[in-house]
């Protein structure tokens, strides 16, 4: 069956972002559900994809977004948005099932967690409880229902993924939770799209949960030691201590790992108990093609090939962290007024507009905030402590951004190719807060060299304060900000003059290489250049 009509809601997110083109080239028609449509805006599949706004908790934007949909997948969750985040689940989906039904909506596909057997309910942890409420509120709805039921998720980016990869790749001896030694069956990222596509395609009678993995039954233990064996680390010495609790290991594994101890204690936590697949039923309706599903080692090899050549297409921070602000910047009209402090830095550069744009685009991640890398650590190890994501959460693609990535402790709210980009923060603070960063013409009279072309480098962060604490916070940290904003405005002001300039000697090298072939001397030996952004020089 092909030409249906799907809503995918969570197409922000690290499974629904990858969903979304599979979708589209098994010959669907996708209508993506979002409250921040614009966040999907430079996604490659955009222009072939329709973008609704509204809320998953929202009656009415909800049975808009599922007017005229055959199928329409469920992929989103409230995990760690505070103590009431099972209600707020359990609503959501009573509400996408009732307006399904009332839609006349032909199946509802939803990818929830492999719960473990005979363990009773109330003594799952929160994240797997809701997950298996959610599941059970859509089969037992009017509207067939396809429930995925996955344990560990393993691709390039996935939360699960860059768990194991960076605690593997970082503690060469580890002690480790008894929860190492319960066995899980993993899946690959790519085996979860193609039972979520093939889904689609299910005859009405099939209104069931499906437990989905790969052949592979390992405890988390032997995946660390096969991860550092596909990866050609040494061998890992692995120490077993029972005290380790779920809490205790997620404050571990985020001083470890990217992975905000919000998102770690969950994970730690369904780690506690079994989870191995009771059948493989999905076969019948969705058949695996030869050397599918993929074993554990091929994931893992396929993941690292991925993030190696920087070809991760989502990740788990591409989601917004749960409670990040989502008000609109202070200078948009819409904005209710209030205080709201601002640190200006305009510098002119001896270099081209699309120079200086390079440096800008490819800040953050490896290549640094080009100033004070002290002080940018130890406020992303401040963040991390009181539960934020701290500034490990690195860039997507290492010279590319596009609006709704996560950058670092900020993310992406608008770019504008060769002129704007405007992170907001995520880091938790007492107040909002956004830097841009602008690239421009230098204006008329400015100096411009003959043959190239002089710019302005723009550079404003923004605070806006929450009560007293907002405002002893931006006084308390205004003294370090020429250190920072201003040697960061200095720095990237200087890298894309150096940028610049090896360009420049590049065109001066061809050019003697033209002359030297018209004249049949031979030219003199170039250096090769690295075509990456710059990493920032320290002042």
């Amino acid at each position: 069956m092909t030409g249906l009509h799907c809503l995918v809601t969570g197409a922000t997110g690290y499974i629904g972002g990858r969903l979304v083109p599979e979708l589209l080239d098994a010959g669907h028609r996708v209508r993506c559900l979002a409250r921040s449509p614009g966040k999907l805006r430079d996604h490659p599949w955009a222009g072939r994809a329709e973008v609704v706004r509204g809320d998953v908790t929202d009656p009415e934007s909800v049975g808009a977004a599922l007017a005229g949909i055959d199928v329409a997948y469920y992929l989103v969750h409230s995990l760690g948005t505070g103590a009431d985040f099972e209600e707020r689940d359990r609503t959501a989906a009573r509400v996408f099932a009732e307006q399904a039904h009332a839609a006349g909506v032909g199946r509802i596909v939803y990818l929830g967690g492999l719960t473990p057997a005979g363990i009773p309910v109330r003594e799952l942890s929160p994240h797997l409880r809701s997950r298996a409420e959610v599941g059970e509120i859509f089969l037992a709805s009017r509207v067939p229902a396809t429930y995925l039921r996955a344990a560990v998720i393993i691709g390039s980016g996935s939360a699960s993924f860059e768990m194991l990869r960076y605690l593997t790749e970082r503690l060469p001896v580890m002690v480790t939770p008894s929860w190492v030694g319960t066995r899980c069956q993993p899946i690959a990222v790519r085996d979860v799209l193609r039972y979520l596509v093939g889904s689609a395609a299910m005859p009405p009678e099939v209104d069931r949960a499906f437990d989905i993995g790969g052949p592979d039954v390992v405890t988390y233990e032997e995946m660390m030691r096969r991860y550092a064996t596909v990866a050609h680390l040494p061998p890992r010495l692995i120490l077993r201590v029972p005290m380790l609790t779920p809490r205790l290991s997620s404050h571990w594994i985020g001083l470890v790992t990217p992975v905000p101890r919000a998102l770690a204690r969950p994970l730690a936590e369904s780690l506690r108990h079994e989870v191995v697949c009771d059948e493989h039923d999905i076969a019948r309706y969705v058949p695996d093609p030869p050397g599918a599903p993929l074993g554990f080692d091929q994931a893992l090899s396929l993941a690292l090939q991925r993030v190696r050549e920087a070809d991760v297409t989502t990740r788990w921070s591409s989601a917004s962290v749960p409670g990040a602000p989502s008000d609109p910047l202070p200078t948009d009209p819409d904005w209710a007024g209030g205080s709201l402090y601002t640190d200006r830095r305009e510098r002119t550069v001896d270099a081209s507009p699309a120079a200086l744009w390079r440096v800008v685009e490819g800040i953050g991640g490896d290549n640094g905030w080009y100033s004070f890398p002290l002080a940018w650590a130890v406020r992303g190890w401040l963040d991390r402590l009181v539960g934020g994501v701290g500034i490990r959460r690195g860039r997507r693609d290492a010279a590319r951004l596009r609006v709704g990535d996560s950058l670092d402790f900020w993310r992406v709210e608008e770019i504008e190719p060769g002129r704007l980009l405007r992170l907001r923060a995520e880091m938790r603070l007492p107040g909002l807060a956004w830097l841009e960063m602008y690239a421009e013409p230098a204006p008329a009279g400015a100096g411009s060299r003959a043959g190239g072309g002089r710019s302005r480098y723009r550079q404003r962060a923004l605070f806006h304060p929450r009560g007293l604490l907002g405002h002893l916070y931006w006084w308390s940290v205004s003294p370090f900000h020429a250190a920072v904003f201003g040697g960061m405005a200095r720095n990237i002001a200087r890298a894309a003059e150096r940028l610049d300039g090896e360009g420049r000697g590049r065109e001066t090298a061809a050019d003697a290489r033209t002359s030297a072939a018209a004249s049949g001397a031979a030219p003199a030996a170039e250096v090769p250049h690295d075509n990456r952004p710059h990493r920032p020089t320290q002042p």
